[in-house]
């Protein structure tokens, strides 16, 4: 895959100078790209100070022939939301971590994905760019290459990349719409658990209540920061946790996991630049809780 800009303005006078303004590649694929001759100005390969003139064709190749080797490839019947040459995008099913780990070595969705690149000729590394708790459902990305990871990762920083999640919480919401700004940090004892506290991260969740059922409520939630079970305890703080949340809450008759579902992404597409937007709807055991 190639980055391209001709230069038709005069903007930047060096090379480097459209790697990094144009492009906003970091330091670090910066010198991976110089180091493998992968920069081009009207077809030569050129040096970083090099002066542009008018209509120069400058081009970065950031396609790298790359292999997760530690994660094992087992087929899976991935649900595939979408795919081009830069991300692979996933529905996610619940009762699957999104990383391998030693309780599941080989049925991670990354092990699936692993399979699916290696079937299909894809020669890149296991990149996801959000990640959902194992019994969370959802969208999860995953970058083809180093720069598509690094443009995204951006867009979450500066609030560019939307996240909306639905949820049922045990209760009824007296407010329809909130925002839940309380910092969040590991508690004290456990390597899994989190818990509000004064010095944990800056956490915002933003909530706008669907609908009411008689002992729970259906919730929409937009994260302004990403942290580690963020709707999951900010919930549990307000007295509403998700039901089935046997971690913040308690297991539920009704669902055999967390009723949380990551329905929607939005973001630009870190090539085209176009607004990117993805929605899934709620998986079976959710919708016949409604």
């Amino acid at each position: 895959m190639k980055l391209e800009y001709q230069n038709q303005e005069n903007k930047y006078e060096t090379v480097k100078e459209v790697i990094k303004k144009e492009f906003a590649i970091s330091e670090r694929l910066f010198l991976k790209l110089k180091r493998n001759e992968k920069i081009f100005v009207n077809n030569q390969i050129a040096l970083p100070h090099q002066l542009i003139q008018l209509n120069d064709h400058i081009v970065v190749d950031i396609s790298f022939d790359e292999q997760s080797e530690n994660i094992v490839p087992t087929k899976m019947d991935l649900n595939i939301v979408f795919e081009d040459d830069t991300m692979l995008i996933v529905n996610k099913s619940s009762n699957m971590p999104v990383h391998p780990s030693m309780a599941h070595f080989t049925d991670s969705l990354s092990n699936g994905v692993q399979h699916y690149f290696l079937e299909n000729n894809i020669k890149t590394k296991i990149r996801p760019v959000n990640r959902l708790d194992k019994d969370t459902s959802g969208l999860v990305i995953f970058a083809k290459n180093e720069y598509v990871q690094e443009n995204l990762s951006r867009q979450m920083q500066a609030h560019l990349f939307q996240k909306s999640y639905q949820a049922i919480l045990v209760g009824n919401l007296a407010q329809k719409t909130g925002t839940l700004d309380a910092p969040i940090g590991r508690k004290e004892g456990s390597i899994i658990e989190r818990e509000i506290n004064k010095t944990g991260q800056k956490s915002i969740t933003h909530y706008h209540l669907l609908k009411n059922f008689k002992d729970y409520c259906l919730v929409e939630f937009q994260l302004e920061t990403g942290r580690t079970h963020q709707i999951r305890v900010h919930s549990q703080s307000i007295g509403h946790p998700i039901l089935g949340d046997t971690l913040y809450g308690k297991a539920s008759e009704f669902i055999s996991r967390q009723a949380l579902h990551a329905y929607k992404i939005e973001f630009l597409h870190p090539v085209t630049k176009q607004s990117m937007k993805f929605e899934i709807p709620l998986p079976e055991d959710i919708l016949l809780l409604l």
